[in-house]
């Protein structure tokens, strides 16, 4: 796939950072590079979040990068969220998502997408205190 300028600078910019970064955070990292406006920066995250090179996570409302080398076929994707610094890791168990495909085919439910937030402290923090 083949990305424009604007959508390869916020992905690098993602790639950069340990943390997860808002629309805002990445314009104000960006702006030397020619970004001016929000829009810029939604655009360029649609492309990179339907592509699956990116993720969102709501309940930040930010974006981090798919850890994933290869483009990003997983139906479930879980996040653990470090509550204290920000740290994010991306995971898929095979398990749970049999678990949610067994529940969806019971109560005939459509999934057409799910991801999952754990929020908490990482092995760093936890282990700090």
């Amino acid at each position: 796939m083949q990305l424009t300028i604007n959508q390869q600078r916020v992905l690098t910019a993602l790639r950069q950072t340990s943390e997860p970064l808002s629309a805002y955070a990445l314009l104000d990292r960006l702006r030397e590079q020619g970004f001016s406006a929000p829009m810029q920066v939604y655009r360029a995250l649609e492309r990179l979040a339907n592509d699956g090179l990116v993720h969102r996570l709501a309940t930040l409302n930010a974006y981090v990068p798919c850890n994933h080398t290869v483009d990003c076929q997983h139906g479930l994707r879980a996040f653990a969220i470090c509550d204290q610094c920000g740290h994010v890791d991306e995971f898929s168990e095979r398990g749970l998502g049999r678990c949610i495909n067994r529940w969806t085919k019971n109560k005939a439910f459509s999934l057409l997408s799910s991801t999952i937030e754990l929020h908490g402290k990482c092995a760093d923090c936890a282990g700090s205190q």
